[in-house]
């Protein structure tokens, strides 16, 4: 017996229209959903045979969740063919995070300890893969993701099921509530009709397979219906080591079958994969971007596959140069009179000169060490001057004129932080010519500071309500300008001309945050590059105000620009680099 609705609780009115079955179950569902007391399971099963209404239940219950703060549903999972990833990703992306791991995305959670209601769709129908492989089953999906999810106090499920020994009593201490629409068995499900590759599947004049023009259905099942033939060894592996595939088919297929230790795969494509499913399990990616981001995460790994993708890459405004997978990066900063090499900073607080072309180390920084610093971010004044902002916070000259420009500049702020923790700095950021830093805060305030007046004080504005979390500069030496753009922990983007006010309005603002700014001339104009913490690289045209978005194979904590021009991303799980064609970019 359901306990007594919840004072307060939504209007069933507000919902769509009543039919027999949503009459009969749907205020048992509302009442679970409103009740939040620590008394009420967590976990709702909406169980029944097939035909019995589950689905027109959880659809009728979808569709007017937003009716009441409540019953607002955070993430909807259609589960059928899923595995723990693909889920993980899927709820990531509805979230507002990106395509996270499932232990990323637990990581998150744990951090922003957010409310959250899940609705599972068609839990018993999870799996990929192998019919006798560890990702084939339902359970696999409960173990992975949902009960991990569900031992979070904040989250909450309701979760369609056949069989409700899924999420048993008692088991992970997460008791159930259960809505049974009984119904009597209909039979087994009916199998889809098999895919017959030689006459589904068009092909060039010369017999190649062309899945850039298979119907969908083809694409999403030729992986599944070769893994369960008998001799399923040549067929499995034509398809896996056809990039065409690779392009069009089912990422999570793929992701499944890859995952299987005992399927023979060519070097490196695991690896790949790894890297980019996460990206191409996105249905609404174009093919130009699919291309793009699957030829860079096989730089690192797959060079074959590389070269065989690098023809439709290049069809691409930004083609990957290099990649770096599991060598993180904390900063980076662009070398003033080095030919475009790049300053690197990683976790330890090592510093390596990099060659923007290759990404390999062209040796250690020409500086000496800067004692016990983890940067996390880097100016440089010439390549034996350099300021260093740590993870405590502080500023820290290290080279020739330590005590100088910048040992003024670190002072000034120290000085601030001590008066007021709100004024320790957050971010810092260099023009490309070396001449111009620029420091944000924990209050918001940014501050510009001319190196070539030693008596200069720091141009100072309060633009953020909130830390600011990367800044960038140029310098227009025609005009005697000089460009800033900051991000906030708010969410904005913010430019300011510092001979004038800044822009009333941000240039961008979203529910995510920003992890990363560059900005750097190019011969079509200058360009600002955003990183964003959902797995999202925003390019604008700072003279013409437009904007290409595209997604980010490794998360940003920095990025960099280099002659080319190239852009290089670096942070925790690595570093890559791309070569931009300014001229189709904004096409």
């Amino acid at each position: 017996m359901s306990a007594a609705p919840a004072p307060g609780g939504p209007d069933i009115a507000a919902w769509p229209p009543l039919d027999q079955v949503t009459a009969a179950h749907g205020p048992a569902l509302l009442d679970w959903a409103a009740d939040t007391s620590p008394e009420r399971p967590r976990v709702c099963l909406v169980r029944g045979a097939r035909g019995s209404g589950k689905s027109r239940l959880l659809a009728w219950f979808l569709m007017g969740s937003p009716a009441h703060p409540r019953t607002v549903v955070h993430a909807a999972v259609l589960a059928e063919g899923l595995i723990s990833d693909a889920a993980a990703w899927d709820v990531g992306r509805q979230l507002g995070y990106g395509p996270l791991s499932p232990a990323r995305l637990l990581d998150r959670l744990l951090v922003d300890r957010r409310p959250l209601l899940l609705l599972v769709a068609d839990l018993h129908r999870a799996g990929r893969g192998p019919a006798d492989g560890p990702l084939a089953r339902p359970a696999a999906l409960v173990r992975d993701l949902l009960r991990p999810l569900l031992e979070l106090p904040e989250t909450r499920a309701v979760i369609e099921v056949d069989n409700a020994e899924l999420f048993d009593d008692g088991a992970a201490g997460l008791p159930v509530e259960t809505i049974d629409l009984g119904g009597a068995a209909l039979g087994p499900v009916d199998e889809p009709a098999r895919i017959d590759l030689a006459t589904q599947l068009p092909r060039t004049a010369d017999g190649r397979p062309l899945w850039d023009r298979a119907p969908e259905d083809v694409r999403a099942r030729a992986l599944d219906q070769a893994l369960l033939a008998d001799d399923s060894g040549p067929a499995v592996r034509a398809l896996i080591t056809d990039p065409g595939f690779l392009l069009h088919g089912s990422p999570v297929s793929l992701a499944a079958c890859l995952a299987d230790d005992r399927i023979p795969a060519p070097p490196g494509l695991r690896q790949t994969w790894r890297l980019a499913a996460p990206l191409l399990s996105d249905t609404e990616l174009p093919a130009a971007d699919r291309a793009a981001l699957l030829h860079t995460a096989a730089l690192g790994a797959s060079p074959t596959l590389a070269r065989y993708l690098l023809p439709l890459a290049e069809a691409h405004p930004l083609t990957g140069v290099w990649t770096r997978p599991g060598a993180p990066v904390t900063a980076l900063a662009q070398l003033p009179g080095m030919d475009g090499q790049l300053l690197a900073a990683d976790p330890l607080g090592d510093l390596a000169v990099l060659d923007p072309s290759t990404g390999r180390s062209a040796g250690p920084a020409p500086v000496p060490p800067a004692s016990t610093a983890r940067p996390q971010g880097i100016a440089a004044r010439h390549e034996r001057s350099l300021l260093l902002l740590t993870d405590a916070g502080s500023l820290r000259p290290t080279g020739d004129d330590a005590g100088a420009d910048f040992g003024r500049l670190a002072t000034h702020h120290g000085r601030a932080a001590l008066d007021a923790p709100d004024a320790t700095p957050t971010a810092l950021g260099q023009c490309p010519d070396g001449a111009t830093t620029v420091v944000g805060d924990a209050q918001g305030a940014v501050h510009v500071w001319q190196l070539k007046d030693p008596q200069a004080t720091p141009h100072s504005r309060a633009l953020h309500p909130a830390p600011v979390s990367a800044v960038a500069c140029l310098t227009f030496a025609d005009a005697g300008r000089t460009l800033v753009t900051s991000a906030g922990m708010d969410g904005t983007v913010r430019l300011w001309e510092t001979a004038a006010d800044p822009l009333p309005t941000p240039i961008a603002q979203r529910r995510a945050l920003v992890t990363a700014l560059a900005a750097a001339h190019t011969p079509d104009g200058p360009v600002l590059a955003v990183a964003w913490n959902d797995a999202t690289l925003d390019l604008w045209d700072l003279a013409g105000s437009r904007l290409r978005s595209v997604p980010l194979l490794l998360p940003a904590a920095a990025l960099a620009f280099s002659p080319g021009p190239r852009l290089t991303i670096g942070g925790p799980d690595g570093a890559y680099a791309l070569a931009l064609d300014p001229a189709r970019l904004w096409n």
